[in-house]
């Protein structure tokens, strides 16, 4: 049989809340009795000056609210309340009444089941530095649930003895499949990663933030809510999205042995100098551009690893709901963003000083005809006085902001460029409205049709092209984009800029591409004239994605390089996958 449920009469004097008396099945007390406050007050009194210093105090029972007074009064940090008995709370309003300042120092656990109650407290503990607990008991409360606050008291005391954070530490990666916790936000990658983990069997869970939560109390009790119930072996995130610029996460993690995969699918020179507080052997990098693995490690990064972007060939697969609106054929498409409204917003927000200004036109298109990575290390060698100009920002916030604005508006010229180059086949764009204002005279040379979603609409669209038209952005110039991967994987033909990786990726018969913008237009004159050799040359491609370039081939060379790094023990040698050519 189950428990009485206790009752709770108040007792007043005058309108003064004196004392409650408790009912619980044939028995009945008063919770302070003639005693009084120094019922409650005792227990505390009781403790040495010394036991405070550096402890983390739980409250079995709010009582009348005695005891909370003089805790908050003995103790210098944060304060738990554990009482499940919402009656009794709403009774005597103990809670409800602490000054704003008091009220935010206070935990409230009302779990009704003792291991949540201790789930719950211990989250806390890790949140604020992995103290010792000081139990302290309301003596009503032992005589309200002993089964309840009784077996509190006893962990309490017990995990008082040992250190937390070697309890908090366990191996990584000590079983053959690993398990793995995904920071994520509305990127829309992510959602690819996570199909991949269902795929591929692993057992995950995600934790989702906005921007305005990184480093938030709320973000970090319930990231280490999951990593107490779930136990991961690694954290994995897209963009260092969850790591916040003081370093909080990452400090945490590291007390935790925690290991996080950070892996870049931007260009990380426009994201990682807000990060230089953030370098720790917990964080490994992964970086879509070989470019990037050097720059990192100098940075300081010890962990750097290449990864390729990919595709889901569930998503992107040929036929794929092959009805589709007539507007969508084409011989030669090009979907993507113009940078028109994207660089006009990063410089009107940015306001830049005219020394960085009046040269930003010149300097955008030399930057986009270098063979040079960095935007800084084009600016001091190309641009000297610009540098300097840049150098002068007054933090790195504007410093990244003025090289994302010369890589976009590099970028959007290139663009420009190429698909200027094929007006005279009427090609099919695709994307927002800035290209009516790029093309502005040209009517009749091509087509527009607004932005496509990519999930819903994207994977259908491809195959309706004879030629996909791929001209790569300027934040990565070795490496390739993602359509070099879905557009194949859709069974469709594409031409597309070389990029130096792309030999590691694929053999020369697999792709097509143009190596200067001149050559554009009569490699795709080329192709439209000679069907039989696109069918072949996309047959390749997709052959060689599927066995090669999956999100579940990325996901699982990730873990490879995450368990070579962090295992326990070590993995044997031919653990390691063969995800990439």
């Amino acid at each position: 049989m189950g428990r009485d449920a206790p009752t709770f009469t108040p007792v007043r004097d005058g309108d003064a809340l004196a004392d409650v008396q408790v009912a619980l099945g044939d028995r009945a007390f008063a919770m302070l009795g003639p005693a009084g406050p120094v019922r409650e007050t005792d227990a505390v009194d009781a403790i040495p000056e010394a036991s405070w210093r550096g402890a983390l105090p739980v409250l079995l029972g709010a009582g009348l609210g005695h005891a909370l007074g003089r805790v908050l009064s003995s103790a210098d940090g944060p304060v738990a309340v554990v009482d499940k008995e919402r009656d009794l709370l709403a009774l005597t309003g103990v809670l409800d009444r602490l000054p704003e300042e008091s009220r935010r120092r206070v935990l409230t656990v009302e779990e009704t089941d003792a291991a949540e109650a201790l789930k719950a407290l211990t989250r806390w503990q890790m949140a604020h530095g992995g103290g010792r607990f000081l139990p302290i008991v309301n003596p009503a409360y032992l005589r309200i649930d002993r089964s309840h606050y009784g077996i509190l008291r006893e962990r309490l005391a017990a995990s008082a003895t040992t250190d937390f954070w070697g309890r908090a530490v366990r191996p990584r990666f000590a079983t053959p499949s690993p398990r793995v916790l995904l920071l994520t936000s509305k990127y829309f990658l992510m959602g690819e990663v996570e199909s991949a983990c269902k795929r591929l069997g692993l057992d995950h869970r995600l934790v989702v933030l906005e921007n305005d939560e990184i480093a938030s109390e709320d973000f970090v009790e319930r990231l280490l809510a999951q990593v107490l119930d779930f136990g991961p072996d690694c954290c994995l995130t897209l963009n260092h999205m969850g790591v916040d610029v003081e370093g909080v996460l990452m400090d945490l993690l590291g007390r935790l042995q925690l290991p996080l995969a950070s892996w870049f699918v931007d260009n990380p020179a426009l994201i990682i100098h807000l990060y230089a507080r953030c370098v720790s052997p917990w964080a490994a990098i992964f970086a879509w551009d070989e470019d990037n693995v050097a720059p990192l490690r100098e940075a300081g990064f010890l962990h750097v690893f290449h990864l390729p972007l990919g595709t889901d060939p569930q998503r992107f697969k040929p036929g794929k709901d092959a009805a589709a609106p007539a507007a969508w054929k084409a011989d030669i498409s090009f979907v993507g963003n113009s940078m028109v409204h994207k660089v006009g917003a990063r410089l009107r927000k940015a306001r830049f000083p005219r020394e960085l200004l009046l040269p930003f036109k010149t300097v955008s298109r030399a930057f986009m005809d270098s063979d040079r990575r960095s935007v800084r290390d084009f600016l001091r060698e190309d641009f000297p006085e610009v540098f300097k100009a840049y150098e002068a920002l007054p933090d790195n916030e504007g410093r990244l902001a003025y090289e994302t604005s010369v890589t976009w508006q590099a970028t959007r010229l290139y663009r420009n460029g190429c698909v200027r180059t094929l007006l005279p086949l009427r090609p099919l764009i695709v994307g927002d409205d800035g290209w009516l204002g790029e093309f502005r005279g040209h009517a009749g040379q091509y087509r527009y049709l607004d932005t496509l979603n990519y999930y819903g609409e994207l994977p259908r669209f491809y195959g309706h092209s004879a030629i996909n038209f791929n001209c790569t952005s300027k934040q990565m110039k070795g490496a390739v984009n993602q359509r070099v991967f879905d557009v194949p994987a859709a069974g469709a033909f594409v031409l597309t800029d070389w990029r130096p990786q792309m030999e590691r990726l694929f053999e020369p018969e697999e792709m097509a591409c143009y190596r200067s913008t001149e050559e554009a237009l009569p490699m795709a004159r080329h192709y439209l004239s000679h069907p039989a050799e696109r069918t072949r040359i996309a047959a390749a491609a997709r052959k060689r994605v599927l066995a090669c370039h999956t999100w579940e081939h990325r996901l699982t060379e990730l873990l490879a390089r995450m368990r070579e790094t962090y295992g326990t023990p070590p993995p044997p040698s031919s653990a390691r996958p063969s995800g990439l050519p």
